[in-house]
C-alpha cells in the first residue's frame, strides 16, 4: 500500500465522521424536541407563556442541550 494511498483515507475520515454525526444529530433532535414537548404537557410549576417559548425555542437545534442544562429533564 502506497504512503499516498492512506493519506488520502486520512483526509476523507474526518468529513465521514462529521457526516455521520450529522446524521445522528439530526435524528437526535427531534427526539428530543418531543421529549420537551411531553415534559412541558405535564408542568404544573409553570405557566402557559414560558411553557409555548420553551416549546417553540425547543424547534432550534441548539435549545434541548440549553434546556437540559438549565435544570429541566424530561426523562
Amino acid at each position: 500500500m502506497s504512503a499516498g494511498g492512506f493519506a488520502g483515507h486520512a483526509e476523507g475520515y474526518p468529513a465521514t465522521m462529521k457526516k455521520l454525526l450529522e446524521i445522528v444529530l439530526c435524528i437526535l433532535h427531534p427526539i428530543a424536541v418531543v421529549l420537551i414537548w411531553i415534559d412541558l404537557l405535564g408542568r404544573s410549576d409553570m405557566g402557559l407563556v414560558p411553557r409555548i417559548t420553551w416549546a417553540v425555542a425547543a424547534l432550534v437545534p441548539v435549545v434541548p442541550f440549553i434546556y437540559v442544562l438549565t435544570g429541566h429533564d424530561f426523562i
